[in-house]
């Protein structure tokens, strides 16, 4: 039902509008979603469920909030990473919009693409800003879209603080990374890859042996288990992040 609501949106109502008034039509929606057995994290809406979708996730009617931006936000708050300099890079809007509004922090959010809410555009292999320049850093589903990876992680590295903390999440899976630098066309990185913009699929593992080679420590955060609180907030399993430091 939600899918085929707002491709009718989509159709109806000019991009920029729906854009612009996002929030307020996402509140007619989610007004049928009102409930006290769930509560969404980020926005802070109850709700008697979270919108289920065809890719298995569950969606915040109220803010667009994904399962893996809800928990992000927990870990963050939980590690105590939301003060300083945050560099964000293609953060969900519903994201943007909660760490844009935080007096506490200096928050760069960036999309090189030009494709998400962000106020940079910085190149991940090689950042425009000065060494140890950020507190905490957000890169989820971003390294799978990288040629030269190595670069991007060298970059991370040198522009986090001494101390600082990263988080990073991609697409995960067993055995070895899986890439093939011949792939190249939209068709067969979809037939590969899962998606028509990624260039690999990384193994927990082997991201970490990467991540490792160029300096970091890394800790594998893996959620595997339904607690109360996972129901409540809408978090999915199974589900892994990696926290980094130098």
């Amino acid at each position: 039902m939600y899918h085929v609501i707002k491709q009718k949106a989509k159709t109806l109502i000019p991009k920029k509008v729906l854009f612009k008034n996002e929030l307020f039509f996402r509140s007619l929606y989610g007004f049928f979603h009102k409930g006290k057995t769930h509560q969404c994290n980020i926005c802070k809406h109850k709700l008697k469920q979270f919108v289920p979708l065809k890719t298995n996730d569950l969606l915040c009617p109220f803010c667009g909030s994904l399962s893996r931006n809800r928990r992000l936000w927990h870990i963050l708050n939980k590690e105590d990473a939301i003060n300083g300099s945050i560099l964000h890079f293609s953060p969900s809007r519903s994201l943007y919009r909660i760490l844009k509004k935080e007096s506490s922090v200096k928050y760069f959010s960036t999309d090189f693409e030009d494709e998400f809410l962000a106020d940079y555009q910085f190149d991940i292999t090689k950042i425009n800003r000065p060494n140890n320049s950020f507190d905490t850093i957000i890169c989820y589903h971003i390294l799978e879209h990288i040629v030269e990876d190595h670069k991007a992680m060298e970059e991370l590295y040198r522009v986090l603080k001494p101390n600082g903390k990263l988080f990073i999440q991609t697409p995960f899976k067993a055995g070895a990374i899986y890439e093939d630098a011949s792939i190249v066309s939209p068709e067969a990185r979809l037939q590969h890859f899962g998606q028509e913009d990624h260039v690999r699929i990384y193994s927990v593992e082997g991201l970490k042996e990467r991540l490792e080679k160029v300096g970091f420590t890394v800790n594998i955060l893996q959620f595997n288990n339904h607690i109360e609180d996972s129901k409540f907030y809408g978090f999915t399993i199974p589900e892994t992040i990696l926290k980094l430091s130098k």
